[in-house]
C-alpha cells in the first residue's frame, strides 16, 4: 500500500466536502430539507472514514468500513423519506445523501475522476427537470390525467 502524505488526505477530504457542498446547493436552492451542510458532511465524512480506514488497515478492513458507510448511508437515507396518505417524500433526498456518500468514498479512496464525475452527473439528475423543464410538462400531463378519470 502506498503511504500517502497528510497532505493528500486533506485534499481528498476537502474536494470531498465541496462536490458535496455544490450537490447540496441545488437541494437547498429547490427548499428541500437535506441542504449543503448536510450533503456536505455525508461527502466529507464517507471520505475521511475511506482515508482513515487506508492508513489504519489492509484492503479488507477497507472494503469492510466501505460496506459499513453504504449501509449506515442508507439507514440515514431512509430517516427522510415521509409516507403521507398515497404519497411519498424524501426519495428524491435519500438517494442524493446515499449518492453523495458514494462520491465522498471515491474521493477518499484517490479516484478523483470517478468522483468529480459522479458528482456532475448526480448535479445533471437533479437539475434536469428544471433545465429541460419536465416539471411542468409532468405536472400538466398529470393534471389531465386526473380530470380524465374524474369524468
Amino acid at each position: 500500500m502506498v503511504i500517502l502524505t497528510e497532505f493528500e488526505w486533506l485534499v481528498r477530504i476537502v474536494l470531498a466536502l465541496v462536490l458535496g457542498y455544490f450537490i447540496g446547493l441545488e437541494r437547498e436552492l429547490r427548499g428541500q430539507p437535506a441542504g449543503t451542510r448536510t450533503h456536505a458532511m455525508v461527502s466529507m465524512g464517507s471520505a475521511l472514514f475511506i482515508v482513515v480506514a487506508e492508513s489504519a488497515f489492509d484492503t479488507a478492513g477497507v472494503s469492510r468500513v466501505a460496506s459499513t458507510i453504504v449501509t449506515g448511508l442508507g439507514f440515514l437515507g431512509a430517516g427522510t423519506i415521509i409516507k403521507e396518505e398515497h404519497d411519498i417524500h424524501g426519495l428524491t433526498t435519500a438517494a442524493g445523501i446515499w449518492s453523495v456518500g458514494a462520491v465522498g468514498m471515491g474521493i477518499g479512496l484517490g479516484e478523483y475522476l470517478l468522483g468529480c464525475a459522479g458528482a456532475l452527473m448526480i448535479w445533471l439528475v437533479l437539475i434536469s427537470e428544471r433545465l429541460f423543464h419536465f416539471d411542468e410538462r409532468l405536472r400538466k400531463k398529470y393534471v389531465e390525467r386526473s380530470d380524465h378519470f374524474k369524468k
